[in-house]
């Protein structure tokens, strides 16, 4: 029997090459005063940016341009793009990038309408976003985080070290605009972080205990797709419809989590970024999968083996149990062929830390969702094994 589910999905989608042209017609419904926010600008990034605000303005937009997002962006970015929204008495605040500029948009949305910082409104809080949230329009230029169609704002607390989010129905962008022309300058290896971050947002849904029928469909379509697609857009990466591909994946791995969730990994993924800002998400997922993957793999035989036998079609014969551990290997060998094997002395991290990064690993519930949870020692010591 099928079990019972909630699914809710309030953005507009608007998917294709050329939809970028429509974001005029999409924020003017908002208002006229349109807060663009965005990472620094860039030669490869210049054009898109001017493109957008061109269209922006002749659709009778005043843009006000807020260009000072970093990855993994901070509170301090988005205290002062909120300080931007609030000075051009903005209406909409439209977020032109990847995860880190539609994150800080939905947060800039929320801390220029209330009192205080965002970090006030993190879903655990007592204090959580209200109807005053500015309406929030994403337009994605990379395949990885989806959060176009998602609720959450990650942001990172510099001082305390810690990377947290913002999660709340108010944050869901009004609109999106998926454009798969917009992603054609993205660097090799940015593709490939990115892409791993959408086969991880697959893959942990379908581990979540908020799993359902809809979310396993969009799951397993958006793996089929990751699977075939990402090794041939890395080895081309103007190939548009490759792009598309990944594009439509990432959408649909966004959905998923929006209603189903993430697991341990991103709980670390997170805790990694927050602690060492200069590795990026998908670097920090790829990481703790090694290690992730073997601690799971008997608590959710089916989901590991329908990974495994997509990665390694010769698993398809074999007993579920016997695919399942051998997907431990498959896995392996995927992030191998996209670039993406690191560990983390690689990145920098002092090995005095791990104790710390296995504590900050438990500090969301993420963890709390795998199918098997891990105690503090397991934890700690499964930061040992990736290190």
């Amino acid at each position: 029997m099928i079990k019972a589910f909630n699914y809710f999905q309030p953005t507009q989608i608007r998917f294709g090459a050329g939809r970028v042209n429509e974001a005029g017609e999409i924020a003017l419904s908002y208002g006229r005063r349109a807060l663009l926010v965005t990472t620094p600008s860039e030669p490869a990034l210049a054009p898109t940016y001017e493109r957008v605000k061109k269209i922006l303005a002749e659709a009778g937009m005043e843009v006000a341009h807020f260009d000072q997002v970093q990855p993994n962006p901070t509170t301090e970015n988005i205290a002062a793009g909120s300080a931007a929204a609030r000075a051009h008495k903005a209406d909409v605040v439209v977020g032109l990038g990847g995860g880190s500029s539609m994150d800080s948009a939905k947060a800039i949305a929320v801390e220029a309408t209330h009192p205080g910082s965002c970090w006030d409104y993190l879903f655990y809080k007592p204090t959580q976003p209200t109807e005053k949230t500015l309406p929030i329009v994403a337009i994605s230029t990379t395949s990885g985080t989806g959060s176009q169609v998602t609720q959450v704002a990650v942001v990172t607390h510099t001082k305390a070290r810690d990377k947290s989010a913002l999660y709340h129905a108010f944050c869901y962008p009004r609109a999106c605009i998926v454009d798969p022309e917009l992603m054609l300058t993205v660097p090799q290896h940015v593709t490939a972080s990115t892409g791993f971050d959408v086969f991880c947002h697959a893959f942990e849904s379908m581990l979540h205990p908020n799993a359902s029928a809809y979310t396993d469909t969009l799951a397993g379509e958006a793996i089929r797709t990751i699977v075939k697609t990402l090794p041939k857009l890395l080895a081309d990466l103007n190939d548009v419809g490759l792009r598309a591909a990944m594009a439509w994946a990432d959408t649909l791995a966004g959905l998923c989590i929006a209603n189903a969730g993430v697991t341990l990994p991103h709980g670390v993924g997170m805790a990694i970024s927050g602690m060492y800002p200069n590795v990026m998400h998908g670097e920090a997922l790829s990481i703790i999968y090694p290690a992730f993957t073997r601690f799971t793999y008997r608590h959710a035989v089916p989901q590991f083996a329908f990974v495994g036998r997509l990665m390694n079609p010769k698993l398809t014969g074999v007993p579920d149990m016997q695919a399942a551990e051998l997907s431990c290997e498959a896995i392996d060998g995927f992030i191998q062929a996209i670039g993406m094997r690191i560990r983390l002395k690689d990145k920098g991290m002092p090995e005095k830390e791990i104790p710390d990064l296995a504590k900050a690993g438990m500090v969301l519930p993420d963890y709390k969702g795998n199918p098997r949870v891990a105690t503090a020692d397991e934890m700690l010591e499964l930061v040992r094994q990736v290190y």
